[in-house]
């Protein structure tokens, strides 16, 4: 019994001594709460002081933000994708005629084949003009030559046709005898188409009548005098001038 009444003295001893060390501890906390937490009411409240000024102060300015520093770009590499930085050559002058060359614009295909073609058409339509004038003075040749011949011929015939009327009256003059010298009796004898006479003019005497009046009567008694077929020779036969002599 004694052994547990000590026991329970000495349990009851150890929670009254930590229930002392508890208070204290409280007590403790409290004043230092007390003491420094509180100790803001203590001072007096500070008095207020008004500044007077002659002009409204100007508002101060706010720092501008500071921005973060820019990345610089790295310059580009001087290359043909860049023409701004690359160093512009200084232009050279060139002559008149490598400008002008420039400037000249090369022909396209198909304008290069117009101008072929024009070319040749032209080339053609000098080639068959020649050929045409060629043709025109062989042809003129011709004509002229052709006029010629004609012409010779016609003349031919004329003197022929001429010869056979004067041998014709010839064949019909009763020629005087014992004529000197051998004199020539000259007439103009009008002509009709088929060789009839129309009218018949001595222009010059013989000098002896007999003989240009055997001539004149032989004229007309040569009637039709001939002529040449063709009537386009007529006209040089219409106004006939003949001369006979007396010894042919």
């Amino acid at each position: 019994m004694s052994v547990m009444a000590s026991l329970d003295s000495e349990y009851l001893n150890q929670r009254l001594l930590l229930a002392g060390v508890l208070a204290l501890l409280v007590h403790l906390a409290f004043f230092i709460f007390m003491t420094f937490g509180l100790s803001w009411k203590t001072y007096p409240p500070a008095g207020v002081v008004v500044d007077l000024w002659s002009e409204l102060p100007q508002p101060a300015l706010r720092p501008k933000p500071i921005q973060p520093p820019r990345k610089i770009k790295p310059l580009p590499l001087k290359t043909e994708k860049t023409p701004a930085l690359i160093k512009p050559k200084p232009a050279l002058i060139k002559p008149d005629i490598v400008i002008k060359k420039e400037k000249i614009k090369k022909p396209k295909p198909v304008e290069k084949k117009q101008q072929t073609d024009r070319k040749q058409k032209e080339r053609i339509a000098a080639e068959v003009d020649r050929l045409q004038k060629k043709q025109q003075e062989e042809e003129k040749k011709l004509q002229e030559k052709e006029a010629g011949a004609q012409a010779t011929f016609k003349h031919q015939l004329i003197d022929e046709y001429k010869a056979k009327i004067l041998a014709k009256i010839k064949s019909r003059i009763v020629m005087p005898p014992d004529l000197p010298h051998d004199p020539v009796a000259e007439f103009d004898v009008t002509l009709l188409p088929g060789g009839e006479i129309l009218d018949v003019k001595m222009r010059k005497s013989s000098g002896y009548i007999a003989f240009d009046r055997a001539v004149e009567r032989a004229i007309v008694l040569s009637r039709p005098l001939p002529l040449p077929p063709d009537p386009r020779l007529f006209p040089s036969f219409r106004n006939l001038s003949l001369k006979v002599h007396y010894l042919e």
